[in-house]
C-alpha cells in the first residue's frame, strides 16, 4: 500500500509519519528504516448512529508544522459543525507519540470518541497478541520483542481488543465502532485490530479534550512502566520539552541573514522558513546512534511502484552530512564516515544501498554491471571535502582513521577506469546500464580528492597515480561525452552515445568540478548545459517552472523533481559567485536561480516538507517526503543566497 506523508516528527527512538488529515501511517521503531508497527491509527466519532472517520472526505482539513519545532497541529471541520484541533508532538527522550485532541461543535452532541488502532508488532500482522488491562488504562499489542502501548488521559472508558478475520471484519474492533458499543473483550492472539473510547457529550460551543499516548518498548513491564511515567508528566509539559529541544538544535545552526534579499521581505522569510524546517527534516531522518541516514520514510514497502526509500544511499547521505556539515552540523559527516569506514566491501566500493545498521538492503545493484560507482566516487569525495573543513589540529587524527577507506576506494575506482571512462555499471537514476557523464564526473572527484589525501598522508606515488588517473577520466569524458551540439550526453548505452538531455550532466560542475568556470571554455560549456537543461526539461507548474530528469522520463509520470530543479539553481547561484563583480550577467543568473527556488517553496507540503518530485498536473507534493536529498539542496540554496552581492 502506498502512503504518501504530509508531516513527520519524531525523537532519536521513534518516527512518524502521517496524513493531511491527522491519521497515521508510519510508527518506525527502534530505527528510521525498521520496523513500521502500524496499517491504521485514527479517530472517529460516533454520533446518532453514525461512525465518522475523521480521514473520509467528509472533513476538511488545515495541517501545518509548529514554527521552528516539530510539533503538528491539524484542524478537521465536518459540514455538522463539529471541529477538531489535534497537536500532535513527540516526548523529548521516550519513544512516546503524544496525540492530544479537543473537540467542539456548533451543535449539541451525544456519542462516543473512538480511537482505533491497526497495530502490526514486529512488521506482521503474525502471532501477535494484544491485551487490555482496564486497571492501568492500558491496552498492549506486542510480538516477540515489541509491545505497543496506548493509554490515555482521562482514562479510556471502554475497549476492545477485536481479531481480523480474512473473509471479512468479524469480531473485529472496527466493526464493534459501528454500534456506538464496544465488547470489551481484554485479550487476544493473531491478525488484531483495537479501539478505545469515552463518553460524548457537548452542549453547543462546548469543548472536550482527549490525549493519547502511544509508545513502544522492548518489553512488558517496560512498556507498562513507560507510559506511567508518561501519564505522570502533564502534556502541556511535554510539548514544551519538544519545544525545547527543537530550539536547542537549531540554536547550532549556521544563521541566515540575507540581507542581498532586503527588498523582497516574504521570499526571504520563505528561505528563512524552508531551511529551518529541511534542518529539522534532515535530524529525523539520522539514525543517531549509527551515522546513516534514511534518503525518506518508507511509503512503498512491498516495492509495488518503485524499489522503495527507507534505505541509505551513500550518494544521497553524501549530500546531507556536507549540507549539514555547512550549515553549522559538523558531527553528522564525522559519524557518517565512520559508518562508511565499517560498511565498506572487500573491494573498497560501497552497496547501492544499506539499512541503517550497515547491512546490505534489497538491491538490484549486486554485479559489476548493475553497481553504482558513483556511490564511491561522491563518497571519496565527500570525505577530501570534509578533511579540508577541519581545524588543523584535527586532520591527521582524522585521516589516519579514514586511510584503509580511501585506499580501498580510490583503488576500485582505478579498477573500473583502466580506458580512462568507466565501466558499464548503473547509472545514478537506477534505470540503464552503461558509462555515463555524471557517474565519471563523480569518479573524477573521488579520485582527485583521493590524491590529495595520499599526499596529505606522505604517500606521494600513491597521489600522482590517483591524480593522473582522475586527470584520464576528465579528458576522456570531455573529449567522448560532450557533445557537437553543447551539453554532456547522457553517456554511452548499448554501445551508442545517447543525445538524450539528462540534467544529471550538471554534475560534472556541481558539486564534482569536472568543469571550472574560472576557465572561460569550461564555462562557455557550463552555460550550454544549463540552457539545453532548461530548454528541454522545464515543466510549467505553480507559476514557474520546475526541472524533469531527463527528457521522455516516464517514471510517476514524469514529473519535475525538486532535486533537480534546485540542482540547476544551485549552480546557477555558484556560476553567479564566480563572478567578480555584480553586473547584468550576475543579476540574470541570479534572478533565474531564485525563480526555481520559488518554484521549489510553492511545492512542499502544507508543514513544509520537501518532496522528491511535484505533480506536473497538480502542482502538489509527489512520490518521496521528505527527501533528504531535496532538504540537502535546499539548504545549500539558502546558504548561497546568503553570500549574494549587495546591490
Amino acid at each position: 500500500m502506498i502512503r504518501h506523508p504530509n508531516a513527520i516528527l519524531g525523537n532519536d527512538k521513534l518516527l512518524v509519519s502521517m496524513a493531511e488529515k491527522g491519521n497515521l501511517l508510519g510508527y518506525f521503531y527502534p530505527r528510521r528504516d525498521w520496523a513500521q508497527h502500524l496499517v491504521e491509527s485514527k479517530a472517529y466519532i460516533y454520533t446518532g448512529g453514525d461512525l465518522l472517520w475523521m480521514d473520509s472526505p467528509e472533513w476538511t482539513s488545515k495541517q501545518v508544522s509548529g514554527d521552528g519545532t516539530n510539533i503538528i497541529t491539524t484542524h478537521l471541520s465536518h459540514f455538522s459543525g463539529i471541529e477538531v484541533s489535534i497537536h500532535d508532538f513527540m516526548h523529548e527522550e521516550m519513544p512516546v507519540l503524544v496525540r492530544k485532541y479537543e473537540i467542539t461543535s456548533k451543535e449539541h452532541i451525544s456519542g462516543k470518541f473512538y480511537y482505533y488502532s491497526n497495530f502490526q508488532a514486529g512488521e506482521t500482522h503474525r502471532r501477535n497478541s494484544a491485551f487490555c488491562d482496564p486497571n492501568a488504562g492500558l491496552l498492549v499489542q506486542y510480538m516477540q520483542n515489541f509491545y505497543i502501548g496506548l493509554a490515555s488521559a482521562p482514562k479510556f472508558e471502554e475497549w476492545q481488543v477485536g481479531k481480523i478475520q480474512e473473509n471479512g471484519w468479524v469480531a473485529s474492533a472496527r466493526s464493534d465502532m459501528e454500534d456506538g458499543s464496544l465488547q470489551r473483550n481484554v485479550e487476544e492472539i493473531g491478525n488484531l485490530d483495537s479501539s478505545i473510547g469515552w463518553d460524548l457529550d457537548l452542549l453547543p460551543g462546548e469543548s472536550i479534550t482527549i490525549t493519547l499516548f502511544i509508545g513502544i518498548a522492548s518489553e512488558r513491564q517496560l512498556i507498562h512502566d513507560l507510559l506511567g511515567d508518561v501519564l505522570e508528566e502533564s502534556p502541556a509539559d511535554i510539548m514544551h520539552g519538544s519545544e525545547a529541544r527543537s530550539v536547542r538544535w537549531l540554536s547550532k545552526k549556521r544563521a541566515l541573514d540575507l540581507s542581498a534579499l532586503e527588498e523582497d521581505p516574504l521570499f526571504k522569510k520563505e528561505v528563512h522558513s524552508l531551511y529551518v524546517r529541511s534542518l529539522l527534516s534532515l535530524n529525523l531522518l539520522n539514525d543517531p546512534a549509527e551515522g546513516s541516514f534514511v534518503a525518506s520514510p518508507e511509503f512503498d514497502p512491498a516495492f509495488e511502484m518503485c524499489g522503495g526509500y527507507g534505505f541509505c544511499w551513500n550518494r544521497d547521505t553524501v549530500e546531507v552530512v556536507l549540507a549539514l556539515l555547512n550549515a553549522g552540523y559538523p558531527e553528522f559527516a564525522t559519524k557518517f564516515f565512520g559508518w562508511c569506514k565499517r560498511t565498506q566491501l572487500p573491494n573498497g566500493s560501497w552497496f547501492q544501498r544499506y539499512w541503517l545498521d550497515g547491512k546490505e538492503a534489497p538491491s538490484w545493484g549486486n554485479f559489476d554491471d548493475s553497481t553504482q560507482i558513483d556511490e564511491t566516487g561522491s563518497t571519496l569525495y565527500a570525505i577530501d571535502h570534509y578533511y579540508l573543513k577541519l581545524e588543523v589540529a584535527e586532520r591527521s587524527e582524522f585521516l589516519k582513521t579514514m586511510w584503509e577507506t580511501v585506499l580501498g576506494g580510490a583503488e576500485y575506482l582505478m579498477g573500473r577506469t583502466v580506458q580512462g571512462l568507466h565501466d558499464p555499471c548503473r547509472c545514478l537514476w537506477e534505470s540503464d546500464k552503461g558509462t555515463f557523464s555524471y557517474t565519471n564526473a563523480a569518479i573524477y572527484a573521488g579520485l582527485k580528492g583521493a590524491a590529495h589525501l595520499a599526499r596529505e598522508n606522505g604517500e606521494p606515488m600513491l597521489a600522482e597515480k590517483w591524480f593522473d588517473r582522475a586527470e584520464l577520466v576528465r579528458k576522456e569524458t570531455i573529449e567522448k561525452l560532450w557533445l557537437d551540439e553543447g551539453y554532456f550526453s547522457r553517456g554511452i548505452i548499448d554501445n551508442n552515445i545517447h543525445r538524450t538531455v539528462d540534467s544529471s550532466m550538471i554534475g560534472t560542475f556541481i558539486p564534482f568540478s569536472l568543469l571550472s568556470p574560472n576557465d572561460p571554455d569550461e564555462k562557455a560549456m557550463i552555460l550550454s548545459m544549463i540552457e539545453h537543461i532548461e530548454r528541454a526539461l522545464r515543466v510549467p507548474v505553480n507559476g514557474y517552472f520546475g526541472i524533469k530528469r531527463y527528457e521522455n522520463d516516464n517514471y510517476i509520470d514524469g514529473n519535475p523533481w525538486v532535486v533537480t530543479t534546485l540542482w540547476l539553481s544551485r549552480a546557477l547561484l555558484t556560476l553567479a559567485l564566480s563572478l567578480e563583480k555584480r553586473d547584468d550577467e550576475y543579476d540574470l543568473l541570479v534572478n533565474k536561480a531564485i525563480e526555481y527556488i520559488k518554484w521549489t517553496i510553492r511545492s512542499t507540503t502544507s508543514t513544509g516538507l520537501l518532496s522528491e518530485q511535484v505533480d506536473k498536473n497538480t502542482g502538489q507534493a509527489a512520490w518521496a517526503r521528505p527527501l533528504g536529498w531535496s532538504c540537502a539542496l535546499f539548504i545549500e540554496n539558502a546558504l548561497l543566497l546568503n553570500e549574494l552581492k549587495k546591490a
